[in-house]
């Protein structure tokens, strides 16, 4: 059949930001392909939980603010203390902070930055650092968005932190691919 060709059994996923929307639908579409998740919350995803439980899969629940880079090193050892290793990690946790450009707070672009491009970096960071341990790589997921490409209105921190994602997405590949760490952007939008 096709789908065997895609075929994840076994992989452990930790997914970032999945109680609902995106990261949500990419947690259930990997627990549908064989992945058992690990997921990223700042609240449980009581929902996402039982719908990837639902689907015969494991699914391990973190709480932690990753707007707060320090709790990072953290999230890899409860990840890696519930599934015993970490296969695929997908970045998706993020916020928006709408203002007019003129008018922006820099509390409003230090909260967007840092969960959206310096958190993913360092927990990118880490899970590579684990990917190598393991030896034999692994795969790197980073959501961005088309204002990566195109700009937007009223979001300045939110358009430069997702442009920041295109830029370190090129960045780890270009580094890591030497470790067989395939990373890669989805541009939704």
């Amino acid at each position: 059949m096709v789908l065997n060709a895609f075929s994840l059994e076994g992989k452990a996923v930790l997914v970032t930001g999945c109680n609902t929307g995106l990261g949500q639908g990419m947690a259930l579409g990997l627990a549908q392909a064989g992945c058992d998740i690990v997921g990223v919350n700042r609240e449980g995803p009581d929902e996402t939980q039982s719908k990837v439980e639902a689907l015969g899969r494991r699914f391990w629940s973190i709480k932690a603010d990753l707007m707060k880079t320090e709790v990072v090193g953290s999230v890899v050892e409860q990840s890696l203390a519930a599934a015993g290793k970490i296969d695929i990690l997908v970045n998706n946790a993020g916020i928006i902070r709408r203002e007019d450009a003129l008018n922006f707070s820099e509390q409003d672009w230090d909260d967007v930055m840092n969960l959206n491009s310096k958190s993913l970096f360092f927990l990118s960071q880490q899970v590579a650092r684990q990917f190598i341990a393991q030896g034999n790589g692994g795969k790197i997921i980073n959501i961005a968005l088309m204002f990566s490409f195109q700009g937007g209105i009223r979001v300045p921190s939110y358009t430069a932190s997702k442009s920041a994602v295109m830029g370190l997405t090129r960045l780890m590949a270009n580094e890591w691919a030497k470790h067989n760490i395939n990373v890669n952007a989805i541009a939704p939008g």
